[in-house]
């Protein structure tokens, strides 16, 4: 019986152990808190930080290989791990290339991969002379940590450079500035690839975000069959440039003359890639298992459209307690998923809403009027 360790108990822990634990393979995990959404479905839970190298260490000499839900996680940990022989994937390299925002575009940019113009910045002086050669807006990023808009920082005009400059840390951390891109869409691409060879390339999905977080994601795209291709032929790319195994999320731009650009990359199944559980015939969750096994890669189609929407905490409270979920499952073709995430926290993720139907609009009138219905006490 396969052994499968990871990093983070969260969501996206959550669902990889729901589809892993179909297909019989024991798991642990590392995770400093207690109740985590995945405390209750693994073999193992060691209750440690993510930057805690002798946990896990620990948790990876119990298992046979080590994956991870985020990419906010020590690299040295990973190289330690792999030195003693139990393999990681997405490797330390790939993770050390992505981690680092400056870096993982720099290493994109040397691929010959299209991303937005960028620079790397240390002074109010140095983001003042970015305005010179990109132009006022422009977008202030720490190289490392940020997630869900954390870390963003969108500079208006001269006035506001010093207000994002000192927002972001004043370079107490690395920061970058990067062209403010008029895109018209933002979509992103799953794409996976197993240890045996095998790559699976899933339908691009467009995103919409609400305050920096994504609120929904409709399946297909609505793009011309040139900026799809351009998108498919962009997620081989970052496969091979980044040496990535096991799931790798491409945030992109599409612009006016329908190119692609790329934002972010993730190693590791994505919030966009939830619609994959009901909508796909193989979801992210099972291929990042059987690739990092390994293991033949399942079908990526898309089997109808799909929609899906986040279920974001509004306010913080001591309980997580769902309410409305009768009324939410009048909607015949609606799936829900709650998290077990002990409190509510304004701005948190606490579960999502799938639908598929004959139409785009129609799966998104449903998983609206289910997101409607549902409230956290």
């Amino acid at each position: 019986m396969k052994k499968i360790g990871i990093i983070g108990g969260g969501q996206l822990g959550k669902m990889m152990i729901l589809d892993g634990r179909r297909m019989d393979y024991e798991f642990s995990i590392v995770d400093p808190t207690v109740k985590c959404p995945a405390h209750n479905i693994v073999n193992s839970h060691i209750v440690a930080g993510f930057e805690d190298i002798d946990a896990i260490k620990r948790m990876a000499s119990r298992v046979d290989v080590v994956t991870y839900e985020f990419e906010h996680i020590s690299v040295e940990a990973l190289k330690e791990i792999e030195a003693t022989g139990t393999p990681v994937y997405p490797s330390s390299k790939t993770l050390e290339l992505i981690q680092n925002k400056f870096c993982q575009k720099e290493w994109m940019r040397k691929h010959d991969i299209p991303v937005p113009d960028f620079v790397s910045v240390h002074s109010i002086e140095d983001i003042k002379a970015c305005a010179e050669k990109f132009s006022y807006p422009l977008v202030l990023k720490t190289c490392t940590g940020g997630y869900d808009g954390k870390g963003n920082y969108v500079i208006a005009n001269q006035d506001e450079v010093e207000a994002g400059y000192r927002a972001l840390g004043a370079d107490k951390i690395e920061l970058m500035v990067e062209r403010c891109i008029d895109f018209t869409k933002e979509v992103s691409i799953l794409a996976c690839r197993s240890l045996n060879g095998d790559i699976a390339v899933y339908p691009i999905a467009e995103n919409v975000h609400k305050n920096s977080i994504l609120d929904e994601t409709t399946v297909p795209a609505k793009i011309s069959k040139e900026t799809e291709a351009e998108g498919m032929q962009v997620a081989k790319d970052c496969l091979k440039a980044f040496d990535a195994y096991g799931m790798l999320c491409i945030e992109l731009f599409v612009t006016k003359e329908g190119h692609v650009l790329v934002n972010e990359l993730a190693p590791r199944p994505h919030n966009s890639g939830h619609y994959t559980i009901e909508g796909c015939y193989t979801s992210q969750y099972e291929q990042h298992i059987r690739a990092i096994l390994g293991m033949p890669l399942g079908n990526p189609g898309l089997i109808r459209p799909t929609a899906m929407k986040n279920i974001i905490g509004d306010h913080s409270s001591s309980e997580a307690e769902v309410l409305g979920l009768e009324e939410a499952y009048k909607y015949p073709d609606v799936k829900i998923h709650i998290y077990g995430k002990e409190k509510v926290v304004d701005g948190r993720k606490m579960g999502h809403i799938t639908a598929t139907a004959d139409t785009i609009e129609e799966a998104l009138e449903q998983v609206r009027k289910a997101h409607a219905a549902l409230s956290f006490r």
